[in-house]
Parts: C-alpha cells; sequence; structure tokens
C-alpha cells in the first residue's frame, strides 16, 4: 500500500485487474469519470505520487516534464491530462525500460492536446467506472457472471433482501464512492454540483468551446431521458429545444456529445453485431447510458419517489418501458460492464432493424461465446419475457454460454427451460 492511503478505502472489483497488470506492465492508465475513486486506488499501489491537480506541482511538471519519469516506482501521475506532455514522458521511458513496471497514471478526460503518440503497445488503458451493485455491500452477491460465460448451466440460487424501493433509492443515489452511507438530500446536492461543473468549468478544460452552455445542459437532459433507448440524436435535439424554430445544429449536437464522451460522462453501449452467426438484418445504433443513472435522474429532476409513482420527465423520448425501468436498466449496464471487464469480456446490446427481438445485454467473452440477458422490472420471469432469448438460443445454438433475466425479486433460480432469474443485487463478476 502506498503513502497517504485514505482509511476506509472501499475495495474495487477492478483492483484484482490492477494488481496484475500493475505488477507486470510498464505502464497502466487508470480512466474513467471524475469522483469514481481512480485517486483513492491508485494511492494504494503508488510510492512515488505526482498530483498534476495541486497547482505547485502542475507548474513545477510544466517547467521540467521529465521530473515525472523519476523516482521509486510505482509512480503515480494524477489528472495526467492536465500536462498531456506527461504521456509521451511515460511513452519514451518504457521505451527505454520496456521490462520493469513503473508508472500508474490516472485521467478524467481526454486531454485538450492530444498526446504526440498514441501509447499503443507502451500504456495499457484500464477503465473505472462508477459503483456495481455488487460493490456496494447491499448484500452477499452469489451469482458470478464469469461461471455463466463458463456454461455448463452454472449454479444460480441465493436470496436477496433489496425490494423495488430499495433499487429505486441505488439509481438516484449514485455508484460515486463519495456518496456511499450519504442521505437522498446529499446526493442530489453533490450530483447538481457534479452536473453544474461538467457544463461550467470541466468542458472547458477540455479546450472545447462551448458558447450557450445552457443549451448544452438542456441537451444533457434530453440525453438523459433517451437513457436505455437508441432514439435518433435528432429526436435528442428536438426533445432539447421544444417549440423552437431555431435548433441547436448537427455540428453543435456532435460537439455536445463529443465533449461528454471526453468526460466519460456517457458511455453509449454498442449494438452486437457478430461475424458469424445465423442472425440477419441486426440494427447498429448504439443504446444511450450516461456514466451513472444518478446524473440521468438529476438531469430529469426526479427521485426515487417519482420514479415509483411513474411520474415522468416531460421529454418526449418514445421508450418502451417507464423510467424507473429505464434507469433500472441503465444501473444493471454500467454493473455487469464493470463484471464484464473482470472477466476480459464486452458487453453489448441486440436488436433487429425492424425491432421484433432486442436483447438488452450481450456479453461477450475472449472465446467469443456470449451470455444473454434481458434486464426486466420484476420479481419473476414470465415466459413472455424470455422469448427473445429463446429466440436467440435458437439462432446460435452453442455460442450462446447462457441466459438469463435480471430481475427486482428476492430469489435466483432457473427456469424450467434453463434461463436463469436473477436479482440484480445478486449478480457479480
Amino acid at each position: 500500500m502506498g503513502p497517504g492511503v485514505p482509511d476506509g478505502y472501499l475495495p474495487r472489483i477492478v483492483d484484482s485487474e490492477l494488481d496484475v497488470l500493475c505488477a507486470e506492465l510498464p505502464a497502466v492508465a487508470l480512466e474513467g469519470p471524475r469522483a469514481v475513486g481512480k485517486t483513492e486506488t491508485a494511492l494504494r499501489r503508488a510510492t512515488t505520487v505526482h498530483r498534476l491537480d495541486d497547482i505547485a506541482e502542475f507548474d513545477i511538471a510544466r517547467a521540467d516534464p521529465s521530473r515525472l519519469a523519476k523516482g521509486h516506482p510505482l509512480v503515480l501521475i494524477d489528472e495526467w491530462q492536465r500536462l498531456p506532455e506527461s504521456w509521451d514522458v511515460v511513452r519514451r521511458a518504457v521505451d527505454a525500460d520496456p521490462r520493469t513496471p513503473r508508472f500508474l497514471l490516472t485521467g478524467s478526460a481526454a486531454p485538450a492536446q492530444a498526446p504526440t503518440h498514441s501509447g499503443a503497445g507502451r500504456i495499457v488503458t484500464v477503465r473505472m467506472r462508477p459503483l456495481s451493485l455488487a460493490e456496494r455491500g447491499l448484500c452477499p452477491p452469489t451469482v458470478r457472471l464469469g461461471s455463466l460465460l463458463a456454461g455448463g448451466g452454472a449454479a444460480v440460487e441465493g436470496a436477496s433482501s433489496l425490494r423495488l424501493e430499495d433499487y429505486a433509492e441505488q439509481i438516484t443515489g449514485s455508484g460515486f464512492p463519495a456518496l456511499v452511507g450519504s442521505s437522498q438530500r446529499a446526493a442530489r446536492a453533490f450530483l447538481d454540483g457534479y452536473l453544474d461543473r461538467i457544463a461550467e468549468r470541466h468542458v472547458h478544460e477540455q479546450g472545447r468551446t462551448l458558447r450557450n452552455r445552457a443549451a448544452l445542459r438542456r441537451w444533457m437532459a434530453a440525453y438523459a431521458a433517451a437513457t436505455s433507448t437508441t432514439a435518433a440524436f435528432e429526436k435528442i435535439r428536438d426533445a432539447a429545444s421544444p417549440g423552437e424554430a431555431d435548433k441547436p445544429t448537427k455540428a453543435t449536437t456532435i460537439a455536445y456529445r463529443a465533449a461528454l464522451e471526453g468526460l466519460w460522462a456517457i458511455e453509449e453501449l454498442p449494438a452486437w453485431l457478430p461475424s458469424r452467426n445465423h442472425l440477419r438484418r441486426l440494427a447498429a445504433a448504439p443504446v444511450h447510458q450516461l456514466a451513472d443513472p444518478a446524473l440521468a435522474a438529476r438531469l430529469l429532476e426526479t427521485d426515487a419517489d417519482a420514479l415509483l409513482e411513474g411520474r415522468d420527465s416531460g421529454r418526449r423520448i418514445p421508450r418502451d418501458a417507464s423510467l424507473l425501468g429505464a434507469l433500472f436498466q441503465s444501473l444493471v449496464t454500467l454493473s455487469v460492464r464493470v463484471y464484464a471487464q473482470a472477466n476480459e469480456a464486452k458487453v453489448f446490446h441486440l436488436r433487429t432493424q425492424g425491432g421484433e427481438h432486442e436483447i438488452d445485454l450481450i456479453v461477450q467473452g475472449a472465446g467469443g461465446r456470449v451470455v444473454a440477458l434481458e434486464v426486466k422490472l420484476t420479481q419473476t420471469a414470465s415466459h413472455s419475457d424470455t422469448r427473445h432469448l429463446r429466440w436467440l438460443a435458437e439462432r446460435i445454438g452453442p455460442t450462446l454460454a447462457d441466459a438469463a433475466v435480471i430481475t427486482t425479486g428476492p430469489e435466483a433460480y432457473r427456469r424450467p427451460d434453463g434461463i436463469a432469474v436473477i436479482p440484480a443485487a445478486l449478480l457479480t463478476a
């Protein structure tokens, strides 16, 4: 454990990945949205620390960037994007000594000035996200995504104490570690400030010039309303400027999207487009997701009670489910992405072009086999809830390692048809 490590560190699933990579690779970059805990996690491993968010340290590093390569390893360069030259300093140091594990970088945004070289083959990037459900200490998780990916009908069992009200509170309470144990009131204040800083400061720090920050905030709210949908960006633009004849141009909305992606504030879920199977006519549009569903809830000015009462956001974005259902799907997507990364797997969604068949999450392992997950705001899984999973099993056969419905229910089990039913709180890596 490195110096200056905060007391009460909350263990993260990404810790195991970092333990391996930092022990064997010369340089690792830990990147993700602000406030997800990157610095605290990195400090546990660092011996030498350069904090570029400290004005004095930044000024020294800017005057002589080569100093960042000095010190006993592991050398942590925190918020490296503030001084993009630091990336090239590390890259050159790795070229000189490619075998010694030496550097750990953290970053919260794409830098205003891109590094001279990508760092490919020299600096390995690891993504860190807000807390998954399994990391929040809600109840002991009992079903591993890794076991589902292995196939063979892994045991699915366990009981969850969480109910629908609890999931609504987890959606609005956020997965930012600083908010663990906080009241809903405190969470709202934190999230409002977080969103204000994105619009007022962080976008500017990227080196982007967005003249109308109020319009950016409206577009963010419209994007939040599109959570868990594949709504066209034209519809999001229209929802951001209802009744206005002079709507933002396509170039402007592309700039909004790029700015938020650069801050990792949005993380769209790509479509699954497998190269070898019997599927045809698959749609390629991504599913819209913010980094944390709590950000979407605050942008839409809704809370747990409003979600449970079915009150909508007022934004005219078509979707098949309630706002609570859309944000629950977003919460599960965040969690599954954390679990998938630990298993060297990737997460997608599936939708046929006509919309006849949709599957919320497709987790594809390194060997090409997949786990298909439907997310349902229900305690059990009906025959209707599993129809798309059964359709997929018929189409791709043994490529499907397992299939499950993720629910808000109390118990994990397998249905007679072999499809698993898993409460969201019981799933882990």
